[in-house]
């Protein structure tokens, strides 16, 4: 019974907390790629999630098989609930409208918010996960939930700077004074250097440069 418990926890561990949130990471960095590379991280996108899946369905079928199911504690409630919810985000994927098409945008804005939900949700089974493992064996899972939130936070924080790190990179003052003010600008950004009405020299960046460009923008890119 314990080496299938501990089992159940590397699957869905494996699943939900280490391959779905790497699909998630990796179609993120194909919004800003080209050509070969955006495909090639599309189709790791792909890859991770259906593994995640496969992984998934093994899981609950050893829960099914070994466990006691009575869905009388919150670890189980999720976990029922978010196994329906990934077989409902993969056939949402699977049906994938083509770009240009008007159901385009709908699309992704519910694959994206159902699987960021599932991931979250997942995390947060895992927790109840380990807390449910402590109870039923009497051994300590501290070391595994202080590695698990090092890993939760280190692919948060990677989450956050993918989407910060080009407006980052694009950090220039925009001013009107003496050309000896300006602060450096991406050598990649083209820049017009005009002199207005007071002749004072005015640096101008092109709008996109400025712009903040959040999540969902980067979704419908």
């Amino acid at each position: 019974m314990k080496s299938d418990v501990r089992v159940h926890g590397f699957l869905l561990w494996a699943a939900i907390g280490l391959l779905m949130p790497l699909g998630i990471l990796t179609i993120r960095m194909s919004y800003k790629q080209q050509g070969r590379r955006r495909k090639i991280l599309f189709y790791l996108h792909l890859v991770f999630q259906i593994l995640s899946v496969l992984l998934v369905t093994a899981g609950a079928i050893l829960s099914l098989r070994s466990f006691e199911n009575s869905f009388d504690n919150n670890h189980q409630k999720i976990g029922l609930v978010l196994y329906g919810a990934i077989w409902v985000q993969t056939a949402v994927g699977f049906f994938r409208p083509r770009r240009g098409n008007g159901r385009r945008s709908s699309w992704y804005f519910l694959h994206w918010i159902l699987g960021t939900m599932i991931s979250l949700v997942g995390i947060i089974n895992i927790y109840t996960g380990l807390k449910a493992y402590t109870r039923r064996t009497l051994t300590s899972t501290s070391l595994y939930t202080i590695l698990f939130t090092v890993q939760v936070c280190f692919m948060a924080f990677f989450y956050l700077f993918q989407d910060k790190w080009d407006f980052i990179q694009k950090q220039g003052v925009l001013i009107s004074g003496s050309a000896d003010d300006v602060e450096a600008v991406t050598p990649s950004d083209p820049v017009i250097l005009q002199t207005d009405s007071n002749n004072q020299k005015v640096l101008i960046l092109p709008a996109e440069s400025c712009a903040k460009r959040n999540a969902l923008k980067n979704l419908f890119d």
